[in-house]
């Protein structure tokens, strides 16, 4: 059905497409009892694919990446898809409009999206709100937290503690963003120390607010995949010696390689295909400084289950999946789960944490 439905989509300004497919999905998630009956078919393998982290437990390792549903307007949609979680976000504490339109490109050839957003969002109030009205949840949902433009770095902190202060109760865990290209010196943040201090800033309001809420969210940060590798090493030991709990690796790239479409030309964060090898390699990279110490999440160019199956086995716990739903549709998300239970039965593995970092 999405195949027929794609080339009026690909038709529309990029933006107002994702518009449209976001209302109708936030129109799908009223419908009761909708997430819980299809997952039923979008999550098969049962105890093969189940993963429980930080004590929560995931029906699917293969997660909604942050920047599709910014606001929270359609998890319970997403949960439907088949994922096993759903990151919602970038959030910052006011709501903020982001850049100037247009400011979303496809590179239909490179199976690529580039994305100069920034932030453009409702608030963490909005944010709140739609998230403590779901009511059940089929999946946890993570919060993606990011500073607000009009914030210099040295008052980063702040934004990010609001940003928490405000969700805990919400939040299923939070993911401290320092690596959108699209805000002016938010990459900055990296840097080992400016980064750790943060980690330690987010990680310090959780626990304060742990004893308001009755929780404690994990905290994950993700990185870029640009840094230099003695930057990128320099950032992983950062953030395990905060204390942060898990890593996500990695956001859009500013690289422009091997791209063919016109588009390519456009500023912004790379997405899609043209990552499927550059985040693997990184995945690997932080499983090795690591050694399996916290969790890290995969992200960047996943197509299909092969490419899910390549960044677990290179060290990702889980994986998360955005620019291929563009391109493949909301199936894909069963195909990979239904793909990784049949690489794991060709490889005679019970379960899907077996085969974390094998590769």
């Amino acid at each position: 059905m999405y195949q027929t439905v794609r080339p009026l989509l690909f038709g529309m300004d990029a933006e107002d497409a994702h518009h449209l497919t976001l209302r109708g999905l936030e129109l799908a998630s009223g419908l009761p009892l909708l997430p819980r009956l299809a997952r039923t078919l979008t999550v098969p393998g049962g105890a093969a694919l189940r993963r429980t982290l930080w004590g929560q437990t995931f029906d699917s390792p293969v997660g909604l990446a942050a920047g599709l549903d910014k606001n929270g307007q359609a998890v319970p949609a997403f949960s439907a898809f088949g994922f096993g979680f759903v990151e919602v976000g970038t959030v910052t504490p006011l709501a903020q409009s982001g850049n100037e339109r247009p400011r979303l490109f496809r590179l239909p050839p490179d199976e690529a999206l580039i994305n100069r957003m920034g932030f453009n969002n409702a608030g963490a109030q909005a944010l709140h709100d739609r998230l403590a009205a779901l009511g059940e949840r089929p999946a946890p949902v993570w919060v993606n937290i990011g500073k607000n433009k009009a914030t210099p770095n040295e008052d980063a902190a702040e934004d990010y503690r609001k940003c928490v202060r405000a969700l805990q109760d919400v939040a299923d865990a939070f993911v401290v963003n320092v690596s959108s290209p699209n805000t002016p010196g938010l990459r900055a943040l990296q840097a080992a120390d400016d980064l750790a201090q943060l980690v330690r800033a987010v990680l310090e309001e959780v626990d304060a607010g742990r004893v308001r809420r009755l929780r404690r969210p994990p905290v994950l940060v993700k990185l870029a995949p640009d840094l230099h590798p003695a930057d990128f090493e320099a950032s992983v030991g950062a953030v395990l010696d905060a204390g942060a709990g898990g890593l996500i690796i990695s956001n859009t790239t500013l690289s422009r390689d091997g791209l063919t479409h016109a588009n390519r030309e456009q500023a912004g964060g790379l997405s899609g295909r043209p990552l499927t090898a550059r985040s693997t390699e990184l995945v690997r990279s932080a499983y090795r400084l690591t050694r399996g110490r916290v969790p890290i999440v995969g992200v960047g160019g996943i197509f299909s289950a092969e490419d899910a199956y390549a960044k677990l086995r290179a060290g990702a716990d889980l994986v998360e999946v955005y620019s291929a739903l563009i391109y493949r549709g909301p199936g894909l998300v069963r195909d990979i789960n239904a793909g990784l239970v049949r690489l794991l039965e060709r490889d005679g593995v019970r379960n899907v944490a077996e085969v974390v970092g094998q590769g």
